[in-house]
């Protein structure tokens, strides 16, 4: 993403953006890092991942697992719990609903202006 958007608001909209990564395969933190960047998350530290990762997993939404890297040290890679999944399906229902509702507010506001 190319401009600074409002860290509470990305932190929602990432909370969910894991959620999905995760339903496609187990991934470890820079990974989901590296594909979140494949989908225009330009400029999402890598920080930024870990404490959303934590989060998630205290809520049970996911879970860690620790194994060898041929690169170097363990990774803890994560995938969705049972709840997890529920979480996710929530998650895509609400963006649903929330994106219809601006989607009408903006062309509103557009015929209103023309």
């Amino acid at each position: 993403m190319t401009n600074k958007i409002d860290s509470q608001m990305l932190k929602g909209i990432l909370y969910g953006c894991i959620l999905l990564l995760l339903s496609k395969k187990e991934m470890y933190g820079y990974m989901i890092s590296e594909e979140l960047d494949i989908y225009g998350f330009k400029n999402i530290s890598k920080g930024t991942i870990y404490p959303l990762l934590l989060s998630l997993e205290k809520k049970g939404l996911i879970i860690g697992d620790l194994k060898p890297s041929i690169y170097g040290p363990r990774r803890k890679y994560y995938s969705l719990t049972e709840k997890g999944i529920k979480e996710k399906q929530e998650f895509l229902k609400e963006w649903n609903q929330l994106n219809s509702c601006l989607t009408n507010l903006i062309k509103g506001v557009d015929e209103y202006e023309n």
